[in-house]
């Protein structure tokens, strides 16, 4: 019989290589799937690219390293935020709308 894993059996090291690991596979996976629009992120999970570009620029401001929020997002994106933008942002559809006004609401 197998023992449960636990977190505490990784040395800091080794999680954090882990969980960098996640993180670019989870950007990688985001790049790949551009036609997911960040309002059905947000309906979805309450989270988006932008909300990535966030953490990300906390996190380095945690760290005393100086990045912007412009690299953050780009970080996230895989190029400057106005151009991914242009190229791939949809507007919001009147259903996407409402479903994210629920979910605000859901929250409350």
């Amino acid at each position: 019989m197998t023992t449960p894993f636990s977190q505490t059996d990784l040395d800091q090291a080794t999680q954090d290589k882990l969980d960098a690991a996640v993180f670019r596979k989870l950007l990688e996976h985001l790049d790949n799937n551009k036609d997911v629009q960040n309002i059905d992120l947000m309906i979805l999970a309450d989270f988006c690219r932008n909300c990535l570009g966030k953490w990300y620029k906390s996190a380095a401001d945690e760290a005393g390293v100086e990045v912007s929020d412009g690299q953050a997002r780009e970080r996230v994106y895989g190029m400057p935020y106005s151009e991914w933008k242009e190229k791939y942002q949809l507007p919001a559809t009147p259903e996407q709308m409402a479903a994210f006004e629920k979910r605000q609401k859901d929250k409350a």
